[in-house]
């Protein structure tokens, strides 16, 4: 592997997930404050979804053509820019302009959100070795930490939205971010190469949608399972903390922050978890066990809190618990998609089972808006059940072993 590109890469991808994570969180309690209902709040972060969709099959197929350096300093910028812009917001305007213009720069946040992705876990696949003994364990390795740390730095994130806001207040923390990010965008403009990733062919554009049964069929379970997470996370709960258990800003961002660095931590160190072989002979068949017990935990937490059983310890406990068996999750399904393809196409197929990914977000994202509403966190948590079965049945069919063959 190439460490100082690989370095440079991950340190890009650090600097943004920070951003990320406290822009949600800045967004999210900023305009509770000011009076948003629940399925507003949801709205917002429509289009952030939305446009991941696109920018992650259309990114995926710029990245082979034209290399993942072109596709990591655009999500840069593009995040420096929604920074700038949601800092112009009038407190005067009317609630539909209102909503209306956040909307505008979640939606350039989230083009930037899935560029950086896209173009970060593909330099894995590219950056690793090619000797056939070595690239699996590697592979599961480097993808685990890559994406554990992100989501631990994402949670780190959302602490860092609430103590900005409640310190230095909404504008300066958007000020702030866009000078962190402009430093970090100059750095990867003069260090990183610009070939990186770049296909050997030219891709034709119909291959964007022409995948190998195993691809479609992961892409699948992994939109399920992110709309399994969203449907509670991304509104439900935060809405929940703040509103039932009348919690504080720092206390809310305290908390979902602890609970996606604690998911963060759990990815990183899956390979700890699972056997040597399991991890690469067997990692599918693994996914499917990791899928049930995931299923389990949504239904028991779902039922406790329907029947509000202890709600501080089972909602705060429980959680966790599904942070646990979540994390083990995602990290199979992302060294899967890698091990499925080959680095010559690793950009174009993370750029589609990430299309995938955000189209699962945007699901849970609209969904957790609309059934709290409807049945509150209990709600949420059925629906999340009902999300974790499809993804189950999806991942049934995927091959009991990736081999060597398929995978490199």
């Amino acid at each position: 592997m190439t460490t100082r590109a690989y370095a440079l890469v991950t340190t890009a991808y650090w600097a943004f997930t920070l951003s990320d994570g406290a822009l949600r969180m800045l967004v999210l309690l900023h305009f509770h404050d000011r009076g948003l209902s629940a399925i507003q709040l949801a709205f917002l972060f429509l289009l952030y979804e939305f446009c991941g969709i696109l920018t992650n099959l259309l990114g995926g197929w710029l990245a082979s053509t034209k290399g993942l350096k072109i596709t990591l300093t655009t999500g840069l910028f593009l995040q420096i820019l929604s920074l700038i812009l949601l800092s112009f917001l009038n407190p005067h305007w009317n609630l539909t302009l209102t909503i209306s213009y956040i909307m505008g720069t979640q939606a350039l946040s989230g083009i930037a959100k899935d560029l950086t992705k896209m173009s970060s876990k593909s330099a894995v696949r590219v950056l690793i070795p090619k000797d056939h003994k070595t690239t699996q364990p590697l592979l599961f390795k480097w993808v685990a930490l890559l994406t554990g740390s992100k989501n631990a730095l994402k949670g780190i994130g959302f602490f860092l939205g609430g103590f900005l806001l409640a310190t230095i207040g909404f504008h300066w923390a958007l000020y702030t971010m866009a000078i962190a990010l402009s430093l970090t965008l100059l750095l990867i403009k003069l260090s990183l190469k610009g070939d990186l990733g770049r296909s050997k062919q030219k891709p034709k554009f119909r291959e964007l949608f022409s995948k190998t049964p195993e691809i479609n069929t992961l892409s699948a379970a992994r939109f399920f399972l992110f709309a399994s997470r969203d449907v509670w996370f991304v509104v439900g709960l935060p809405v929940f903390l703040s509103s039932v258990f009348q919690w504080t800003h720092s206390s809310t961002g305290a908390f979902m922050a602890a609970w996606v660095i604690g998911y963060g931590i759990i990815q990183a160190i899956t390979p700890k978890l699972l056997p040597p072989k399991e991890q690469i002979t067997h990692s599918a068949q693994s996914t499917l066990r990791w899928s049930i017990a995931l299923l389990i935990v949504s239904t028991i937490l779902a039922l406790c809190i329907q029947h509000h059983f202890h709600l501080i310890p089972t909602i705060l406990g429980g959680l966790l618990i599904f942070a646990l068996v979540f994390a083990v999750n995602s990290t199979l399904h992302s060294y899967l998609i890698l091990a499925y393809s080959d680095a010559d196409k690793a950009a174009l197929n993370v750029g589609f089972y990430y299309m995938a990914n955000a189209g699962g977000r945007l699901t849970g994202t609209l969904l957790s808006g609309l059934t709290y509403l409807w049945g509150g966190l209990a709600a949420c948590l059925w629906v999340s059940s009902a999300c974790i079965l499809c993804a189950t049945l999806c991942t049934l069919t995927l091959p009991r072993k990736t081999t060597s063959s398929k995978a490199l």
